[in-house]
């Protein structure tokens, strides 16, 4: 039996590109002579299609993809997934399904078991959970067909909670008794710097425990914040790896199920253990797949010397092209010369077009017409903000004057604690970073300058700050970032309390000041833009935290 696996970028709710793209790669399978074709979970859709799938008519137009895939499936067999009906009066509308498609026909369906509703997940929002088991036997071969969750066996790793099994069913424990000759896994598992081994050990694991061959299929792409590695995985009976697809690309490749069940695959394995350079290239398709999936092309920002700015411009100059960009450099009165000629040096090297608007004459007529008011008043952080707002007003006119996207510079660190102004360095249409600590966002500077000088090497040694006011330094207000950012993991992505921080050996009245920080600026994340989602606890739609609530 050959067997073609099609790991491909879908477009969420584009119905007519989607189902192209699948028919295309079913002819080329055809063509090859293949058997069974494979697509990842919600193919026809894409994932995830979160409110769109209470509309009838989403549903409705899913069934006429599935429909023209059915049409042409003569002389092949189709797994793909797809949100079905629930036609039972009890219980949620919809399934998650995987069909088997062969000679004009669904011969069988898969509904997922094991419904993920955490983090970034909300399965069991939309979906009714499987109790049904069997296989579907083909070519004189038994396949149990999982989709994603249904072959993780563990608790999510930041889970307070994690000392027994996330789940009370084991699907594979139910297909097992119809005896299978091979597993397949049709998935949507987004990126996480965290889990790169750990979802292949997953996949390893059960290729072990039943001895018996494993394909995944997962999906590649961004959807808004989301990022989809692909990666999809063809694991030998011994659980040792025999190929694995591209990462954050779109491949296709076709297999011989004798080489795979008798072990004999041994191709290509993503065991890069650079961890900066998988950010990276995630953050690259962040930002290509948000604007051509939003029908933009070009970009703008403000290019500050400071190394956030700077690796932001790197990424969306690889991501967009440097032709579609155009960067404001917006000095006042307490900007350093070298700012500006950072700035400049960095745009030269990208060949990146750039204005320099001073914002100094806006920053003082919105002194004066507040003068009245504020008489009598000291200057504070209050003068501060209004240099940051001037700057996101100018380049918000950019942005709307030229149809822009306004990307967000602003890291992860600053994010958690506050220091970032609403409506002035805090606007955009995309951040960039914001999943980013500041310690990383070093390394992904010298990631970026690992071959030569591309990021000035003074915006990458000099003391960050933000230049709004004379001799500032972010050290002023905030610890030291690799501080910071260590005290920041442990809260944010380990869920630890203040007590357990504090027993790692951490300054208890330091611990304090920072997750009074973290907690206390709440309101500005929730007004902040989508944040690409890196790790394993992004702020946005995995951290859902009450503003109107009394806790610490």
């Amino acid at each position: 039996m050959k067997i073609a696996i099609a790991q491909l970028n879908y477009h969420i709710g584009n119905f007519e590109k989607n189902t192209a793209k699948i028919l295309e790669k079913i002819e080329e399978a055809k063509n090859e002579l293949v058997d069974l074709i494979v697509f990842s979970e919600m193919s026809i859709c894409g994932y995830p299609p979160q409110d769109l799938l209470e509309k009838k008519s989403f549903i409705e137009r899913c069934e006429e993809a599935i429909e023209e895939i059915v049409a042409n499936s003569k002389n092949i067999a189709i797994i793909i997934g797809s949100p079905t009906i629930n036609f039972n009066p009890k219980g949620k509308k919809l399934y998650n399904s995987a069909l088997f498609i062969n000679e004009g026909e669904i011969k069988f369906m898969q509904h997922k078991t094991l419904l993920p509703t955490y983090d970034i997940f909300d399965e069991y929002r939309y979906f009714e959970p499987n109790d049904k088991f069997n296989v579907v036997e083909y070519k004189g071969k038994k396949i149990a067909i999982t989709i994603c969750e249904d072959l993780w066996d563990e608790q999510p790793a930041n889970n307070p909670f994690a000392k027994n099994q996330l789940y009370t069913i084991t699907p594979m424990e139910k297909l097992i008794g119809y005896k299978p000759d091979f597993v397949i896994n049709i998935a949507a598992s987004p990126f996480s710097y965290s889990k790169i081994w750990g979802k292949k050990n997953i996949f390893i694991r059960n290729a072990k425990k039943y001895k018996l061959p494993i394909i995944n299929v997962n999906q590649t792409g961004a959807q808004t914040e989301l990022i989809f590695d692909g990666g999809s995985l063809v694991v030998n009976p011994d659980g040792t790896i025999a190929d694995e697809l591209n990462l954050f690309a779109e491949d296709y490749k076709v297999y011989q199920y004798d080489d795979i069940k008798k072990g004999k695959l041994k191709k290509h394995v993503n065991d890069d253990p650079d961890v900066i350079a998988k950010i990276h290239d995630a953050l690259v398709l962040g930002v290509r797949d948000y604007f051509k999936k939003m029908s933009f092309s070009k970009a703008t920002l403000g290019l500050s010397g400071g190394i956030d700015s700077a690796v932001v411009l790197v990424l969306a100059s690889r991501a967009l092209g440097a032709e579609n960009l155009r960067v404001l450099l917006l000095p006042s009165k307490f900007s350093s010369g070298h700012s500006i000629t950072d700035a400049a040096k960095l745009a030269d090297n990208l060949c990146v077009r750039y204005d320099v608007v001073d914002i100094q004459q806006v920053v003082d007529s919105f002194g004066q017409s507040l003068n009245s008011i504020f008489k009598g008043l000291h200057p504070d952080i209050t003068e501060e903000n209004i240099q940051a707002r001037a700057r996101g007003t100018i380049l918000m006119a950019l942005s709307n004057k030229f149809g822009h996207i306004l990307l967000n510079t602003s890291n992860k660190s600053e994010s958690a604690v506050g220091y970032s102004t609403l409506y002035g360095d805090m606007a955009g249409g995309l951040s960039v970073l914001g999943d980013v600590y500041k310690s990383d966002v070093y390394k992904l500077a010298q990631y970026i300058n690992r071959e030569h000088e591309i990021i000035p090497e003074n915006s990458i040694i000099k003391p960050p700050s933000a230049e709004l006011r004379p001799d500032q330094k972010d050290s002023d207000s905030l610890p030291d970032y690799d501080t910071l950012d260590k005290i920041l993991f442990e809260y944010i992505e380990l869920q630890k309390t203040p007590e357990e921080i504090v027993s790692d050996g951490w300054e208890k009245s330091l611990v304090e000041r920072i997750i009074r920080l973290v907690d206390s600026n709440e309101y500005k994340r929730y007004q902040a833009p989508p944040i690409l989602r890196i790790s394993s606890k992004a702020f946005g739609a995995g951290r859902r935290m009450p503003l109107v609530a009394k806790y610490c």
